[in-house]
């Protein structure tokens, strides 16, 4: 597995509650579907040195590499924060 699949790839930067979050894609492995290309968000806030980011479920499987990554980059602003605002734990 490349390094880019373990850490995963930024997607975008967008603004919440008053926060800076920086969007990544996620690769999970499914040994019982080696085949395809599963992944989630990661959102890690800007300024939160040591705070645990907020991750999606496993939204994004896809046949390839490439098509995950593709699908990952057709959410917009309003759905990408739509998915941080449901993985940030209840206040």
């Amino acid at each position: 597995m490349n390094a880019e699949r373990k850490s995963g790839l930024h997607v975008t930067t967008l603004a919440h509650a008053g926060r800076i979050w920086e969007a990544y894609l996620e690769f999970a492995d499914d040994p019982h579907r080696p085949d395809s290309y599963r992944a989630r968000l990661r959102f890690e806030a800007a300024d939160g040195e040591g705070e645990e980011p907020a991750r999606t479920g496993v939204i994004i499987i896809e046949p390839s590499y490439e098509e995950a990554v593709q699908k990952a980059r057709m959410f917009d602003d309003r759905q990408l924060e739509g998915f941080l605002r449901s993985a940030l734990p209840e206040e």
